[in-house]
């Protein structure tokens, strides 16, 4: 039995945003059926396109569903749509995106007569606020979220990939609001409704530097190509055969990497110990190893760097994750059929042991059903798990996590559990803290207590408890175990082994707790050739394959962001563990997940790799729309939309992103910028026809751009309902008048820090967001309210924890940990 083969759902109108959320539940076996009109969703007609003219991202987002022909013009129309709506269990909604001439409904009246229907209605930002009546493409969304301005070169726009990026990351968030709902319906019959910001959604790729800008003010700057303040180096490198991806985040990393190198100038130079100040003197530093590298092929480089404990790793082309055993063999890359055509895509990122996703599938014709084996089940009873749940204080109030993630991936899964109503308990040491408190065991930084000051570790742990248990230790370890043992879900971001090694793996706690779900958050995936790479959020993209989509002139692959793995691997974890969760509470039976946080970023580079699958073709070789071929020639440039770019606008450094989706569009952009002939012009309706005066038409619109403020050209190019967005830097997201309107920075005080800003989720159930509703906690701060409250234990047991340090509240100086240190040793 699938997980979903319960549920059935309905997908109306046409983004990205809900046809990923769709799939995601199509992936676990439910029954999905995508509403169409006559002339097919207009993605089925988005670039890249295979040989035989199949979208290819329209079959990642859409293979394993079915397709059902509404005209909104029959007579029939609206009673067939209605009677489908209320026939299903969710209803995914994109039509606030693109309505894709999907007939008018009334969507309240069907939930007042069935009010178990969830349902999560996508929007571009809101249905309030400044930027709701927006033209937007996922381009002008990501700008105007802080995620173009900071990558590509110093000098001239900044550089990103035209695609659907944006959607993907709002359908995780469309299928954690339905999902989260789903496992409230396993305890009563109550339904929901979500709305999901692609806008807000967006802000979880970049609230760690908007709190960076908060702490330190204005100093992130684009630095150049694969340049990203605040650590360097962070980049991709030429090699003698092959890419290498580096990042030296820790002074002792950047010691080993220049050991590697031969490089002992380098590594004894007091100015270079610490990334400022090799920030500062990147060039002069690139100088100096760049060489070096080119001795070497990638793969070379990469062994050595393991046995150095170096996050280093080979820079992968498409063509080389489709000749990975292992991707297949995950099925992180899966058969798709399309049509006559036949190719690979990306499969489904979420790992389940116990129950997995499906291999692959085929892609609907407009109008086809599929029907799958097995078909629609009833639930089951509800287990005792789910039946102490209440439905009165979020979705997964009631749930039980155990935390012991660290860094940003591990906790923004578990504070987004937490935000959604779960009581999440985070587990540190005062031997080892959270790594993003800053561990850092100078007598001035444990004694000032600055490993509370951090204000990135207050963002991603919020809504949480904390303990401090140490888990080396038999004291330490039995209570964790008595934790897990009353838990619904467990979590870990460690590298591979090192629960089990404590003596906390899935085959001890599954005695322990059947009905546990146990994720591992690992880099690479526990048995993985890789798993003992050291990773970073920028190591996972270098490998991933994504940097080769975008690319400049001259090959070099390109990334996106500091850290963009982590985020989204966070995101896709909460995804897994929800959808684990479901399957626990209708057959008392958890299971492992082995999330691998590299694959959770290939779905960004899903229709490249479809296209490049059926061409058969590596980088350079010449066919139409190739990976390389389209990302070298498109760069700023859409496959589909012209125009479309980034444009400067008065002022320093400032840019806006303009395109023009469909030609009526294209008729009030040139109206707009005076030029009537262009809009008179029958010539220039169709894209293909602009293409030809692309390099014209932009010059037109940077003249028109250049001497106007950015935020007076979104606004008057809004006017005209022209897609336009300013490219922000992330402090500018500290005061955006859109998120100011919607309440979506909320003002929360914490000891050592005082009032600062928590972003919210960018799902609502309501007109407002949900209240963050505690501060990430101190050190400990809970020791004595959990192991009385919930493990029974007495105030002199807490005491003499406390006198063994099994349990604290202050960080060991550098003098105690090494004594500790030495302990553990005899």
């Amino acid at each position: 039995m699938q997980v979903f083969s319960h549920l059935r759902i309905v997908e109306l109108g046409s983004a990205a945003a809900t046809s990923y959320c769709a799939r995601l539940f199509a992936d676990f076996g439910a029954d999905v059926q995508k509403v169409e009109p006559p002339t097919g969703d207009p993605i089925r007609r988005s670039a890249p396109l295979t040989p035989s003219g199949q979208s290819a991202w329209f079959a990642f987002l859409n293979f394993n569903k079915s397709s059902t022909i509404i005209d909104p013009s029959g007579p029939n129309a609206i009673p067939q749509l209605k009677s489908m709506i209320e026939e299903c269990d969710i209803l995914i909604d994109g039509r606030d995106v693109d309505p894709a001439d999907c007939p008018s409904i009334d969507i309240g009246a069907i939930r007042h007569r069935r009010t178990g229907l969830i349902h999560v209605e996508a929007s571009w930002f809101g249905a309030e606020g400044p930027y709701a009546g927006f033209s937007a493409t996922d381009s002008t969304v990501r700008a105007l979220a802080g995620l173009v301005k900071l990558a590509g070169p110093a000098e001239g726009p900044p550089l990103h990939a035209p695609d659907f990026q944006a959607g993907i990351v709002a359908g995780l968030w469309g299928f954690i609001a339905a999902a989260s709902s789903a496992v409230k319906q396993t305890h009563d019959d109550g339904g929901a409704s979500w709305s999901v910001s692609i806008f807000e959604s967006n802000i979880a790729l970049t609230e760690y530097l908007m709190f960076e800008a908060f702490a330190q003010g204005d100093v992130m700057r684009r630095l150049g190509i694969n340049r990203f303040w605040p650590n360097f180096p962070t980049g991709i490198y030429p090699t003698k055969c092959g890419w290498i991806g580096v990042t030296t985040a820790k002074p002792e990393q950047w010691r080993a990497f220049c050991d590697m190198l031969g490089l002992p100038e380098l590594r004894d130079e007091p100015a270079l110990a610490f990334n400022e100040g090799r920030l500062q003197n990147a060039d002069l530093v690139e100088r100096q190893f760049m060489p070096k590298l080119k001795t070497r092929t990638a793969l070379e480089w990469f062994a050595e760097g393991l046995t150095r404990k170096i996050p280093i790793v080979p820079v992968p082309e498409i063509s080389d994750l489709l000749e990975d055993p292992e991707r297949l063999a995950r099925g992180a890359i899966v058969p798709v059929r399309m049509g006559e055509e036949g190719g690979l895509t990306v499969g489904s990122v979420l790992r389940l042991t116990s129950t997995p996703p499906r291999q692959g599938g085929k892609v609907p014709a407009a109008g086809e059903q599929q029907v799958f084996a097995g078909g629609r089940t009833d639930a089951s009873d509800k287990s005792d798990a789910a039946l102490r749940l209440r439905a009165d204080r979020g979705p997964l109030h009631g749930i039980r996590v155990v935390d012991f993630t660290m860094g940003w991936a591990g906790p923004l899964c578990t504070r987004t559990l937490a935000d959604l109503g779960a009581d999440v308990i985070k587990i540190e040491a005062i031997q080892y803290p959270d790594w993003w408190r800053g561990v850092d065991r100078r007598p001035g930084y444990v004694t000032d207590k600055m490993y509370e000051k951090a204000l990135c570790f207050c963002m991603v742990n919020r809504n949480k408890r904390g303990i401090t248990l140490d888990l080396k230790r038999p004291q330490g370890l039995a209570l964790a175990k008595r934790l897990l043992a009353g838990a619904d879900i467990a979590v870990d971001n460690f590298s591979v082994d090192v629960l089990s090694r404590l003596g906390l793996g899935y085959n001890v706690l599954r005695a322990l707790n059947p009905r546990l779900v146990m994720m591992s958050m690992s880099a690479f995936g526990t048995n993985s050739v890789h798993r003992e790479c050291r990773a970073y959020g920028s190591t996972l993209e270098q490998a991933s394959g994504l940097p080769g989509v975008i690319r400049t002139p001259d090959g070099l692959p390109v990334m996106t962001h500091i850290a963009f793995g982590d985020p989204v691997g966070g995101l896709n974890g909460c995804a897994a563990v929800l959808t684990a969760l479901i399957h626990a509470h209708r057959t008392g039976q958890g299971q492992f997940i082995d999330l691998a946080q590299v694959e959770c970023l290939m779905p960004f580079a899903a229709p490249w790799i479809t296209v490049q699958s059926i061409s058969g073709l590596r980088c350079g070789q010449a066919a139409p729309l190739l990976q390389c071929e389209a990302a070298q020639k498109y760069v700023n440039r859409h496959p589909q939309f012209v125009p479309h770019g980034c444009f400067r606008s008065a002022g320093e450094d400032k840019w806006i992103i303009v395109a023009a989706t469909d030609d009526d569009m294209w008729e009030r952009l040139a109206t707009l910028l005076g030029r009537t002939d262009w809009a008179m012009d029958p010539s220039l309706r169709t894209a293909a026809a602009r293409r030809a005066i692309e390099d014209e038409i932009e010059r037109a619109i940077e003249a028109w751009t250049v001497n106007r403020d950015e935020d007076d050209a979104m606004a008057e190019l809004q006017a005209a309902k022209v897609a336009s967005g300013v490219a922000r830097l992330p402090i500018d997201l500290l005061k955006d008048p859109h998120l100011r309107s919607r309440g979506f920075l909320q003002e929360l005080e914490r000891p050592f820090i005082g009032v600062h800003p928590q972003p919210s989720m960018p799902i609502r159930d309501s007109a407002k967001p949900y209240l963050v509703r505690t501060a990430a906690p101190t050190l400990g701060q809970h020791n004595r309210e959990i192991l009385s409250e919930l493990l029974g234990l007495s105030d002199d047991e807490i005491t003499q924890l406390a006198k063994d340090r099994i349990i604290g509240t202050t960080m060991l100086s550098q003098p105690e940990f090494a004594t500790e240190k030495k302990m553990y040793q005899n």
